[in-house]
């Protein structure tokens, strides 16, 4: 068994082995703050990196929940008695704690108050019959975890100095560190010490994703990366552990955990920029239908827009699927199903979308949006095409 000594220094760690790795995640935090956006693209990808963040900081912690236990566990204004498993509780008190945090004003120093409150919205409502909220471990209460087992400071004296001296720190030492350096280390420290008998991970999470948001990436940014200590959990609780056995040395895990902001700010960019793709593709989609000169033309139009909405909305839908979602449009007409495959035939000769087999073997088609479309044609090309659109054109591979 490891045992746990309290450290001659809370923040050591090889500065050089760390720069190309800090470099990274945070020219990928100064991308991510930079992107133009939406307030309503951004919303609602906040609502999905959380529902990331208390899916992947329970799911460390062996809660196990399927994605629609997991919706009812998070849904507003759901209370812990109405959920039926301790592992949805545990993902109802993770997203308050959470949305709590992200109220919290930014000049809130990190205390012992502040981390005992975390702890006691961690684990109230769902873990409060083994473990008091927000209290330390007593004298001879302790507790091992992880492989190889190691020992949290000893329960009483100890870990209450172990505790204190971490949180005077992170208001003393700590400020002449990087702030995702800081974060991670208060992370790691929390958990190594382990001053609760309950949710010491959920807290150590917690407030190093409190810390993220106070080091550049701000409400509108927030990273999940609990969902990447997730994904990555053998080599996370390995370089965790390592730390430990290291005499506290964080270098290995600021590289690991540095390497996991860089990693989940590129993801969020990219999601940022492919709605900002599909913001210009709208605009340009309706632009371009809207200067149909016929009335043919132009009641074809609507209908190939309304195809375009429903593309614009999933990454692929199988042929067979986006005609029957289209039946409300090809249903007044006499041979609708011609009409579709003829109003999905001038779209790919226009380049709006792409289609390619069924990756699955099944004897359909699927069809994608092409994302870069409103960058490869401009108003006199798109009524030069449509002009010289034959009537009954179609292709063989949509029939």
């Amino acid at each position: 068994m490891i045992r746990y000594e309290l450290p001659r220094r809370w923040i050591l760690y090889d500065a050089s082995a760390i720069m190309a790795a800090l470099v990274e995640a945070k020219a990928a935090v100064q991308a991510l703050t930079t992107l133009p956006y939406q307030k309503s693209w951004v919303a609602a990808l906040q609502e999905l990196q959380l529902k990331r963040e208390v899916a992947g900081t329970s799911r460390i912690e062996g809660a196990e929940f399927t994605e629609q236990e997991l919706d009812q566990a998070i849904r507003p204004n759901v209370s812990p008695e109405e959920l039926r498993t301790r592992s949805q509780r545990q993902a109802n008190a993770a997203m308050r704690a959470y949305r709590w945090i992200g109220s919290l004003p930014a000049d809130r120093p990190i205390s012992a108050d502040l981390v005992r409150e975390i702890h006691r919205s961690l684990v109230t409502g769902c873990d409060e019959d083994h473990c008091p909220p927000g209290v330390l471990r007593g004298r001879d209460t302790n507790v091992t975890f992880g492989i190889p087992p190691h020992r949290g400071a000893e329960g009483g004296p100890s870990c209450e100095e172990a505790f204190a001296g971490l949180l005077q720190s992170a208001q003393t030492e700590f400020r002449d560190h990087d702030p995702l350096v800081q974060a991670m280390a208060l992370h790691y420290h929390l958990a190594a010490m382990h001053p609760f008998l309950d949710g010491n991970g959920r807290t150590a999470r917690a407030i190093e994703a409190l810390l993220l948001r106070r080091a550049g990436l701000t409400d509108r940014a927030f990273v999940a990366m609990s969902n990447y200590y997730y994904d990555e959990k053998p080599a996370y609780l390995r370089i965790l552990s390592e730390v430990r056995r290291g005499s506290h040395d964080l270098t290995p895990f600021l590289i690991f955990a540095l390497r996991g902001v860089r990693i989940q700010c590129e993801r969020l960019t990219a999601e940022i920029r492919k709605q900002m793709q599909r913001a210009l593709f709208r605009d340009t989609m309706y632009s371009l239908f809207n200067r149909l000169e016929t009335k043919r033309k132009r009641v074809i139009g609507e209908r190939q827009i309304e195809i375009l909405k429903v593309l614009l909305d999933e990454d692929n839908v199988a042929m067979h699927d986006l005609y029957k979602r289209m039946q409300f449009a090809y249903k007044p007409i006499q041979d609708g199903r011609k009409a579709f495959f003829r109003d999905i035939a001038q779209l790919v000769v226009l380049q709006a979308i792409n289609t390619e087999p069924d990756p699955s073997g099944i004897k359909d088609i699927q069809i994608s949006i092409n994302l870069g479309w409103p960058q490869e044609i401009d108003e006199g090309e798109f009524l030069r095409q449509m002009k010289a659109m034959p009537k009954g054109k179609t292709f063989k591979f949509l029939s």
